[in-house]
């Protein structure tokens, strides 16, 4: 096992920071070069795979991505184990191709398309500690050498380490080493308000970290979904990669000029490199306009989840930096797609573009404040007017990334308050006396919903169903305490009619009640509706029965195919970048119902859609009307070319969920 120095088994604060800020960058740089092989995929029979290679491709790409996603949460845990030891988090890392010392020898880091050389590479990353498989061809490290010091040093330098799992594992030894020099409280001495959780983002990396336990079971979290799993460890990233491999291998045997991906460059770079070795520079006045907005979008997601982790909890700019910072990716993605079915230019004749993921020179986070919200804004608006004037090449990825720029921008110049103070002049403002806080009422959990008994109503929040839409911490403070550790729900803080409406516009239905006053229960609409939300979940309101069984009068049920907790969604649309209007057209047969309420069946079919049954309008987002039915398919793949009906994609998407 390696130690941060011969002689120093406990770490100082110092070398344990500088630990997870690698730690950081490794996650980071990781999460980026799967994005980029996954980019360079093709999409299309039009691109010169068959339908059948295009099915195992389209599966291979909702894989990496999938892993991408779940590096992002890896990183968010380092993030806030970085917050909990009282550091700040690391946002920014080195550019690519990273050079020699910079990690491990054996850790080699560069973008490269996806072929069977990147992916074996991606393996041998996420191999387990005692595996055997090689690196993939053309990723051998520039130069053999062994990291560390001969002796003790104050000044904090990088450990080395054979596999990332075994880096994770040191990093822990150290943790437990410093909780017993200097207590927990002395280790952990950092502002929780300052760390995202699952309040804020739907991610399995989202929680605080609050004490020894929680940071270790962060850190074990990493290696059994991740890097360093052990070989039979199901769905891990080793096991998931070595399944692409097995099907890859099986279709090139059977037709060996199969090509998955366009031939990305390798280490793409926007301006003429002074060390052009493993590196091609970009020529092309298309690919290289596509790269720079995506390079640009990139680096405002940096900045904006760099302020999110500055902004402590619950002020709003929080939630909506760090919206914001990942609505990005759904700009980034398309762009990147776009510059990979682009030459690079007459220096580099056999390869195409890629993004080349530029990261800021500095990514500390700007001073919270008007001055960071007027810096979000106006960047905002540059982007949206560059992306416009790419759009002139009717490139449909291009046009699909200016829309979400606009609506992003939109986004921001609604959220952020220029005229609000920092939250630094908030507080040497001073105070009045706070009023005694509350007694805690007593909550009891059964069966997923945690119920509270107030005077006049019982408030009720079933967990699973919230997509955190956020009604209830706007719209009730006082009765919903964001971000707080204990009692956290108090019904009696609020007028009962308006906790009521409250909970009514709860569009998942995880806010419930029921009164003790006498006054009637909620009840069913007197319109069944559906809203189709932008690039979201439908929401349903009716009397609903969802396979078979009584559902309630609100629910979102997913339909980006990603959730994790179908047919309900958990927010996962955000992470996989999910692009589908929440303004369909409207139909061209509406007739009127002869009634519009009623009891409405919802049942989700095996690997496929979500069958209704029932009087239902299907209305957009901003409330038009676009479809009347008494029975329907919706899709719920998040591929359908005619949503928000089914049109048969589940079966070529290789759509997987449970039925009803």
């Amino acid at each position: 096992m390696v130690s941060y120095t011969p002689a120093h088994t406990v770490p100082s604060r110092e070398q344990a920071l500088h630990a997870l800020y690698e730690a950081a960058e490794l996650e980071h740089c990781l999460m980026c070069t799967y994005l980029y092989a996954a980019f360079s995929l093709k999409t299309s029979v039009n691109e010169g795979i068959t339908q059948e290679q295009l099915e195992a491709v389209t599966r291979w790409k909702r894989s990496i991505l999938q892993v991408a996603i779940e590096e992002m949460g890896h990183l968010m845990s380092v993030w806030n184990i970085t917050v909990a030891l009282g550091g700040a988090p690391r946002l920014g890392r080195s550019n690519f191709p990273l050079d020699p010392g910079y990690l491990p020898a054996g850790v080699v880091v560069k973008l490269a398309p996806f072929n069977m050389a990147t992916l074996q590479h991606f393996i041998y990353l996420e191999r387990p500690a005692d595996s055997t498989e090689p690196d993939g061809e053309g990723f051998e490290p520039e130069r053999h050498f062994v990291r560390g010091a001969n002796g003790p040093r104050l000044t904090p330098m990088g450990i080395n380490y054979e596999t990332v799992g075994e880096f994770y594992q040191t990093l822990g030894n150290g943790l437990r080493g410093m909780v017993e020099k200097h207590g927990e409280a002395g280790a952990m001495c950092g502002n929780p308000a300052l760390q995202l959780s699952k309040a804020e983002v739907s991610l399995p990396g989202a929680n605080k970290v609050i004490c020894l336990k929680t940071a270790l079971a962060a850190f074990e979290s990493i290696i059994t979904q991740g890097e360093g799993a052990q070989e039979n460890t199901e769905n891990s990233h080793y096991q998931r990669f070595a399944a692409i491999r097995s099907e890859y291998q099986a279709l090139l045997a059977a037709d060996a000029s199969f090509k998955p991906a366009f031939p990305a460059a390798t280490n793409p770079v926007l301006r003429r490199p002074p060390r052009p070795e493993g590196r091609v520079w970009l020529e092309n006045e298309d690919a290289i306009a596509a790269v720079d907005l995506a390079n640009a979008a990139y680096g405002l997601m940096q900045r904006l989840l760099a302020y999110t982790y500055a902004v402590p909890a619950p002020d709003p700019d929080k939630c909506l930096s760090l919206d914001l910072g990942i609505g990005l990716m759904r700009a980034l993605a398309p762009l990147a797609e776009r510059a990979a079915r682009l030459p690079a230019g007459p220096s580099n004749p056999d390869c195409h573009a890629g993004v080349t993921f530029i990261t800021l020179r500095d990514t500390s986070p700007l001073p919270p404040g008007p001055s960071a919200r007027r810096f979000f804004l106006e960047r905002f608006q540059q982007l949206t007017e560059a992306a416009e004037r790419l759009t002139a090449t009717g490139d449909p990825r291009t046009i699909a990334a200016a829309s979400v720029f606009k609506h992003l921008a939109q986004q921001a110049e609604q959220g952020f308050d220029l005229s609000r103070p920092a939250p630094s002049a908030v507080a040497s403002t001073p105070a009045p006396a706070a009023a005694p806080a509350p007694a805690a009422p007593a909550s009891t959990v059964e069966d997923g919903i945690e119920q509270v008994e107030g005077e006049k109503l019982t408030l009720r929040f079933e967990a699973k169903r919230c997509i955190h839409a956020r009604f209830c911490v706007t719209g009730a403070p006082k009765v919903f305490l964001a971000n707080v550790q204990g009692p956290w729900l108090y019904p009696d803080a609020m007028d009962a009619e308006r906790l009521v409406d409250i909970a009514h516009a709860c569009p998942s239905g995880a806010i419930q009640y029921k009164r003790r006053d006498g006054r009637p229960d909620e009840s069913a609409p007197p319109v069944n509706l559906a809203a189709v939300r932008e690039a979201g979940p439908y929401a349903f309101r009716g009397d609903l029965r969802l396979g078979g069984k009584p559902a309630g009068f609100r629910a979102t049920l997913c339909r980006c195919g990603a959730s994790k907790n179908k047919p309900f969604c958990d927010g996962s649309h955000h992470d996989v970048g999910f692009n589908a209007s929440g303004e369909p057209p409207t139909g061209t047969s509406n007739e009127e119902l002869t009634a519009r309420d009623g009891p409405l069946q919802i049942d989700p079919q095996m690997n496929g859609p979500l069958r209704v049954r029932g009087n239902l309008e299907i209305i957009s987002g901003t409330g038009r009307m676009v479809a009347r039915v008494t029975s329907a398919y919706l899709c719920r793949c998040g591929h359908s070319q005619n949503k928000p009906f089914c049109d048969g994609s589940h079966a070529k998407v290789g759509f997987t969920a449970d039925g009803a």
